[in-house]
C-alpha cells in the first residue's frame, strides 16, 4: 500500500471516528428525550389516578412554586413548532406513547448505525496494524 492509500485511510478512520461520535451524541439525546417522554406518561397516569394533589411546579434556576393540580383532567402538550395543543389524560398518554414508538425506533436506527460504524473503525485500524507491522523496520545500531 502506497503512503497516498495509508493517508486516504487514516483520513477516512478520522471521518468515521467523528461520525461515531456524533451517533453516540445522538444516542445520548435520543435516551433523555425518551427517559423524558416516559416520565411524564407515568406523571400523567398518577394524576389521572389521584386528580387533585399538590406539587411543585419549576420556574427556572432551581426555583419552584408550591401548586395545585385542578380535576379538570386536561394537559397541555407541546407539539412542536412552538405549538402547544390541549388534551385530555387518554389522548396525551396515547400521544406520548406514539412519541416514544418513533424515539425507540430512531434509537435503534441510531445504534445499528452505531455499531456499523464501530465495526468499520476496527477494521481501518486492524488495516493501519497490519501496514505498520509490513513496514521494514530500520536497523539501530
Amino acid at each position: 500500500m502506497s503512503e497516498e492509500q495509508a493517508q486516504q485511510l487514516m483520513q477516512q478512520i478520522q471521518m468515521l471516528e467523528t461520525y461515531f461520535s456524533d451517533l453516540s451524541q445522538r444516542e445520548g439525546t435520543f435516551l433523555n428525550v425518551l427517559r423524558e417522554a416516559i416520565a411524564a406518561v407515568e406523571s400523567i397516569k398518577s394524576l389521572n389516578e389521584k386528580p387533585e394533589s399538590e406539587t411543585l411546579v419549576p420556574i427556572g434556576m432551581g426555583t419552584y412554586v408550591p401548586t395545585k393540580i385542578s380535576p379538570n383532567n386536561k394537559i397541555i402538550l407541546n407539539i412542536g413548532a412552538g405549538i402547544a395543543v390541549e388534551k385530555d389524560f387518554t389522548s396525551a398518554i396515547n400521544y406520548l406513547e406514539a412519541r416514544i414508538k418513533d424515539i425507540e425506533i430512531a434509537l435503534q436506527d441510531t445504534s445499528a448505525k452505531k455499531q456499523d460504524a464501530a465495526a468499520r473503525l476496527e477494521q481501518g485500524r486492524d488495516q493501519i496494524n497490519q501496514l505498520m507491522q509490513a513496514e521494514p523496520q530500520p536497523n539501530s545500531g
